[in-house]
């Protein structure tokens, strides 16, 4: 269940018609009135949000190193699909977090929401966790992801940007973080 929307947030209107249904992506058309009076059709992709965690642990964040089916080994964050509709943002986060690594935490903070593409309706909704509570084992999916937990300090992550595999930490983003206190520190949505 979303409760978040990003501003500037753009969805599938409500007239559209679903044409396709994949497990993944779903495909919407609508009729769209032009400036000249002309009618066109308009479409539009809908997938499940997306949440990411900046998991921070002392003076250490968590990272993953995975690969999947179809992938090389790459790092990022903790993340994953919402993708359950009983389930909020955080709920998501609380979950994949720990499905990925095991961790339960106490604190929660969203801290980034947005929309990547504006033909396709998907959120990632970025928080930063803090103050673990708990470790178990991981509960990945069968045979659909390998995944190792690694505990950087900031200077570790920051030293990861030339290699292969680190698009998917979006490494720009802390540029401007000079400390995981910095990170702690980001303004919440809510």
């Amino acid at each position: 269940m979303r409760t978040y929307l990003p501003k500037n947030a753009k969805l599938i209107p409500e007239n559209a018609k679903e044409v396709y249904h994949g497990r993944i992506f779903q495909v919407y058309e609508w009729p769209q009135t032009m400036f000249d009076g002309r009618t066109e059709t308009f479409e539009m992709i809908k997938r499940h949000d997306s949440v990411v965690i900046y998991a921070i642990i002392g003076d250490k964040i968590l990272v993953e190193k995975q690969r999947q089916p179809d992938t090389d080994w790459f790092y990022s964050f903790p993340a994953g699909r919402h993708d359950h509709e009983e389930e909020t943002e955080l709920e998501a986060a609380k979950r994949e977090l720990k499905e990925e690594t095991g961790y339960t935490f106490k604190n929660w903070k969203l801290v980034a929401a947005g929309q990547r593409e504006s033909k396709i309706e998907a959120f990632v909704y970025t928080f930063v966790a803090t103050d673990p509570i708990s470790k178990t084992e991981q509960s990945l999916d069968q045979g659909g992801e390998e995944i190792e937990v690694l505990e950087l300090t900031l200077d570790e992550l920051k030293a990861l940007k030339d290699l292969p595999g680190t698009e998917h930490l979006h490494l720009e983003r802390f540029d401007k973080i000079n400390s995981l206190k910095d990170l702690q520190n980001l303004p919440s949505l809510l």
